[in-house]
């Protein structure tokens, strides 16, 4: 079929056109060769979820091109320390990788550690110091000996898998902190927030929310995080998991060792930001909770409901494709593009699993295309054949939108302004109105290829 011919022989089970009978969407597969992945590697997937924690150094044992590449990686604002914000990097040299990188690692965290005072230090092993073999765990272990903090080695070699990989050797990573601090104090209500980076301040909304309802956050992994907070976090009754694929390990495994049972939420949009609220209200069994929690809800929506209306007017009948790195965006942001009166086209993610692609398959429109795991050869095709007005997508997705002349909105991690919660909701709006009825594109020509069947 015409309409299919750039996407690779070995990925078309990995497309779904929605309204296929029984189809489903393959997935958790490695990236086909030649296909340029919109995925990372596997450092890069640790290290943006352990980027915010605001009072560690963080070390890239590798290549300073590493610590560029993932350098400031995250708008993960904090409220008080900025270590989080240098990108350390041991810098390894030819001589380097011929004679062993360790003893470098050594000098580099002790001189770390004598000048900035950390609380704890996170050292990434990258592809070169995997592949000549240094002995990571044990230098964390002889600078925990000598500077009387914890030095965690991150194993993320590169080649080890995907940016999912990386998100779990994070999660194990804070495991190894998780236990470790004093619990003497925390209420018998509290929580702890994972999967939360606080990208443009959006932890300090979520927290302000839990704080009206009468709800203590004991930690925020990893948003404005800080070492004591993670330390302690095993005192927690309950473990919120928004990025689904970057902490449910971690949640698992908290479950596992402390009893602390999960959620899944999210706070994107109007439903799920209410759902997650209440579903937080509703395990504590709390009725002055749920009364405060019906109140803010309330009164959030009476302020955005008559604002939205106005952008919906505007933005009616308008199509979008989404691509993302966790499915768990995706659901919210169809929803919230229904509330602007926006239909999505097309819709994929990097790292969704076979429930993800089911859930988006009953949540999209027919004629809807579903895609794992895209490229941008791939992801053009798939815009210009929907003649899509909005791409949402993160940094690599930006290109391809404005080289077919069509309006991009950032819903990843480097973005400036915050999108959760119901003030993200309006902000969001006001950035799609503005996106998609720029003048601008009354100059740009469009790429577009048939027009669209449904």
């Amino acid at each position: 079929m015409p309409h299919d011919a750039a996407i690779l022989d070995e990925r078309r089970a990995q497309v779904l056109r929605n309204g296929e009978a029984g189809g489903e969407v393959a997935c958790g597969k490695q990236s086909a060769a030649g296909s340029v992945s919109q995925r990372a590697c596997v450092f890069c997937g640790s290290r943006v979820v352990l980027y915010p924690i605001a009072d560690a150094v963080h070390l890239v044992h590798g290549p300073v091109g590493c610590a560029v590449y993932t350098w400031d990686i995250r708008g993960a604002l904090s409220s008080g320390p900025q270590l989080h914000r240098n990108s350390f990097s041991t810098d390894l040299q030819e001589t380097d990788v011929i004679h062993g990188g360790e003893k470098k690692l050594e000098r580099c965290l002790r001189e770390l550690v004598t000048a900035y005072r950390p609380n704890a230090a996170f050292v990434y092993s990258t592809c070169i110091a995997g592949i000549i073999g240094d002995d990571i765990a044990a230098a964390c272990r002889k600078a925990t000996a000598e500077c009387g903090i914890p030095v965690i080695p991150v194993m993320s070699e590169g080649f080890k898998g995907t940016k999912k990989d990386g998100y779990r050797a994070a999660c194990e990573a804070l495991a190894t902190l998780i236990g470790t601090g004093d619990t003497a104090g925390l209420g018998p209500r509290n929580l702890n927030i994972l999967g939360e980076f606080n990208i443009a301040g959006e932890t300090w909304i979520i927290r302000d929310y839990f704080t009206r309802m009468g709800v203590e956050v004991t930690a925020t992994m990893t948003g404005d995080g800080r070492v004591a907070d993670i330390r302690r976090a095993h005192g927690a009754k309950l473990n919120l998991v928004q990025c689904s694929g970057s902490m449910v390990h971690l949640a698992k495994l908290m479950e596992e060792r402390y009893g602390i049972p999960y959620k899944r939420v999210s706070y994107f949009g109007i439903e799920d930001m209410a759902q997650a609220l209440y579903d937080t209200a509703e395990f504590f069994g709390d009725p002055e909770i749920l009364r405060r929690t019906r109140e803010l809800v309330r009164t959030e929506l009476a302020v955005l409901m008559p604002k939205l209306r106005e952008y919906r007017r505007r933005l009616e009948g308008r199509r979008a494709a989404i691509y993302v790195g966790g499915a768990f965006k995706a659901f919210s942001l169809v929803r919230a593009l229904r509330h602007l009166g926006m239909r999505t086209v097309v819709v994929g993610s990097q790292t969704g699993n076979a429930d993800d692609y089911r859930q988006l398959k009953e949540l999209c429109d027919p004629g809807a295309i579903i895609v794992d795991d895209s490229n941008p050869v791939e992801l053009a095709a798939f815009v210009k054949e929907k003649q899509v007005d909005l791409f949402i997508g993160g940094v690599k997705e930006r290109p391809i939108a404005h080289k077919l002349g069509i309006g991009f909105c950032d819903h990843n991690h480097e973005r400036k302004r915050a999108l959760a919660g119901f003030a993200g909701m309006l902000n969001f709006a006001q950035e799609v109105h503005a996106t998609v009825t720029s003048p601008v594109w009354n100059y740009v020509p469009r790429q577009r290829t048939a027009a669209p069947s449904e």
